[in-house]
């Protein structure tokens, strides 16, 4: 099955685990996914990631979810470029998500890294997500 939007499937995939309670969530494994979890994983927005196999034989991620006196660690998962419409944005005019609170996720040319890494290596990109 293909998908045209595979980043934007992951964070439905995620909101709906977090929506329902549960304690992991799944999605078909690439490169581009695991890259926003690790940006997600070292924010703290997330346990972990790890890739596993389907009964099919297809790599899938599972997502451990995180959780904080019962509410989710993510209150807000969002995408903000999407294939029909790509966002870009220079290293000046990268947001602030909540006033510096949350963290949108930036794919550069050096890497997806978080919109306060993209800051410090001076370098832009596409403006894939925001997370608070």
């Amino acid at each position: 099955m293909s998908f045209s939007d595979p980043v934007g499937d992951m964070l439905t995939r995620i909101r709906n685990a977090q929506t329902r309670g549960r304690a992991t969530a799944h999605s078909p494994a690439s490169k581009l996914r695991g890259w926003v979890l690790d940006v997600l994983v070292r924010e703290g927005y997330i346990r972990g990631y790890a890739f596993t196999k389907n009964a099919d034989g297809q790599s899938e991620i599972e997502i451990e979810l995180k959780y904080f006196d019962g509410s989710p660690a993510i209150r807000e998962l969002k995408r903000i470029s999407r294939p029909g419409r790509r966002v870009y944005s220079g290293v000046r005019n990268l947001p602030l998500v909540r006033q510096g609170l949350g963290v949108a996720i930036v794919s550069t040319a050096q890497g997806v890294m978080s919109d306060g890494d993209a800051r410090d290596a001076n370098v832009g990109g596409e403006i894939l997500c925001t997370v608070f």
